[in-house]
């Protein structure tokens, strides 16, 4: 039986924990520039700090000290650290050819990590999943104010930069968690990926897909409720769909329950610790996201807890309490309202 059946199986009886903020954790590690360069960039002509996927090539002790800190405290779940693995995203640093690299190792520390867990805890599997982030680059929404048709990518370059960050990972990976979503046509090449790399392996692997309500009004950036953002990805049958990032617990909640009322799939949510401070800091304690989160689970509105930015062990680990003995949420019944002429919803698209 492979560790995503078992997952499946857990997924039945229980609600499953993924991991918190890989980017939160490394920071409190205080590394600098040289930890992000090593020996073998030591003189990158680009800065590099703060490239935290670069870490699993120079420094990738201080990344499986956060998979392993996540693991302990109760995650079922843990992401690669390549959310920004693409050619697109690592030009920022002049680093766009090493992308497939460092979605590679990526993927072989997590599943390090995991495996070493599941030969301890048998009863209590835990998988990788291969994080697909929104890129700095969107579909949808003109970088020039002055000129709002502009695009300075294409559908086929995005979908061909992920192309290269999933081939890297397919073989190591569990499933695909494409996530942080801001921009629903960004998603929808991340689909486009996911099938031609399927196509061209000759397996697949579960998709889960998670968007981002970006502030109080309820939408993603590309303009999208949760419920609209749910339809418009529905063709693609992902295994979990939900919501990150952004808000906390509280300001997500209602979102995360217009998707739990129309979603024919598993319901995920990692939210942030709450809002960002003057500082950009996370202030909301493990308990206050305990005592936010824990409505939601005896609401029956979701099959996977985490958490995002700010989110520490500390923080899973009260989620992971606060779940045990739950039921997860039930997907409701297929709704021929969200199909248009017997196609999923917006199928033609991709």
């Amino acid at each position: 039986m492979s560790i995503w059946s078992k997952i499946e199986a857990a997924s039945q009886s229980r609600i499953l924990m993924l991991d918190g903020a890989m980017g939160t954790m490394l920071q409190r590690q205080q590394l600098e520039e040289d930890d992000f360069r090593g020996e073998r960039f030591k003189d990158w002509p680009s800065p590099l700090k703060g490239n935290n996927d670069l870490l699993v090539l120079t420094k990738p002790e201080a990344v499986l000290q956060v998979h392993d800190a996540f693991l302990a405290a109760g995650a079922d779940l843990i992401e690669t650290n390549s959310f920004n693995a693409t050619t697109i995203s690592q030009a920022d640093y002049d680093m766009s050819d090493l992308a497939p690299e460092i979605a590679r190792a990526s993927a072989k520390l997590a599943r390090a990590a995991a495996d070493a867990w599941t030969a301890k805890t048998p009863d209590k599997p835990r998988a990788v999943l291969g994080s697909v982030g929104p890129m700095n680059k969107t579909l949808s929404i003109s970088p020039k104010v002055e000129d709002p048709g502009y695009r300075d990518v294409t559908f086929d370059e995005v979908k061909d930069s992920y192309i290269g960050q999933i081939t890297a990972q397919i073989d190591i990976v569990d499933a695909i968690l494409i996530e942080t979503v801001f921009d629903t046509l960004n998603c929808k090449a991340a689909i486009a990926a996911c099938r031609e790399v399927f196509a061209t392996v000759g397996y697949e692997r579960p998709i889960l897909i998670s968007g981002t309500i970006t502030d109080r009004s309820g939408r993603t950036l590309s303009g999208q409720t949760a419920e609209a953002f749910y339809i418009s990805i529905a063709h693609a049958k992902p295994w979990a769909v939900g919501l990150n990032c952004a808000l906390g617990a509280d300001e997500m909640r209602p979102h995360i329950e217009a998707i739990s009322r129309v979603a024919e799939t598993r319901v995920l949510a990692f939210p942030n610790a709450g809002l960002p401070n003057a500082f950009g800091e996370y202030d909301e304690t493990p308990a206050d996201m305990q005592r936010q989160i824990t409505p939601w689970i005896e609401g029956g509105f979701v099959n996977i807890l985490g958490g995002c930015c700010g989110t520490s062990p500390d923080h899973i680990n009260a989620i992971f309490e606060a779940t045990k003995g739950q039921a997860p949420r039930v997907p409701v019944a297929p709704n021929p309202t969200l199909r248009l002429s017997g196609l999923e919803p917006f199928a033609i698209a991709i």
